[in-house]
């Protein structure tokens, strides 16, 4: 299926999979919140289906209004996968959340390929976003945790840098929600919470869900 022909309606519930559901128990308790997550958010678009996984993911409805979507952020991550695009992850959770089924992208955790020599002043992940430079355009950049990493790829951008999307759900309370406000600026399709809210689970629940879409679209 073409990625100009993308209707939400082409995945009809029966159809629902989880690539990570590897037992009948898990598919059933996976099958189940999502029907009560359809009930409570609604389930007419792709966007949607992300607001159900990462709300079942952290356990709060509270958080389905608190994510943004900016242009057109799904088509792009279908792009992506469907290309091989790299994925790259500011931290190892992140990276080892990512389901390894339903793709053929690698995984990439910025902190594991750290080249050069940066000011002691920058933290990890930044040096990690910068070190791989030119390496994220095209690339998805997922940032689950880190504000500092998330400052970077938006400096990297105005540097030129475009990768094909973004999920930045920063979390904390230093810098967290400015750095996301700075992403929702940027001319890059991205997904990100509102505030000071988000975190791995948020992120994964998010990437995990583009996947699915995209394994399921490869067998429609």
């Amino acid at each position: 299926m073409s990625l100009e022909s993308l209707h939400h309606e082409d995945i009809k519930e029966n159809t629902y999979i989880d690539l990570g559901a590897d037992t009948d128990e898990g598919y059933a308790i996976s099958k189940e919140s999502r029907s009560i997550a359809r009930e409570i958010l609604g389930d007419d678009s792709y966007e949607d289906r992300i607001r159900q996984r990462c709300c079942i993911a952290v356990g709060d409805w509270e958080l389905g209004p608190l994510l943004k979507f900016c242009h057109d952020p799904v088509s792009a991550g279908l792009a992506a996968l469907n290309k091989g695009a790299g994925i790259f992850t500011d931290i190892r959770m992140v990276a080892t959340g990512i389901q390894k089924k339903g793709h053929n992208s690698n995984i990439i955790c910025v902190l594991d390929n750290i080249t050069e020599n940066f000011p002691p002043h920058l933290t990890r992940t930044s040096q990690g976003f910068q070190s791989e430079g030119k390496n994220l355009n095209d690339a998805i950049l997922i940032i689950g945790n880190a504000p500092s990493a998330l400052l970077s790829v938006c400096d990297l951008i105005e540097q030129g840098i475009r990768p094909a999307l973004i999920i930045g759900t920063a979390v904390g309370f230093v810098n967290a929600a400015v750095s996301k406000e700075i992403l929702r600026t940027k001319n890059i399709p991205s997904i990100s919470t509102e505030g000071t809210r988000g975190g791995t689970p948020v992120a994964v629940a998010a990437m995990n869900e583009i996947i699915t879409i995209h394994a399921e679209l490869q067998k429609s």
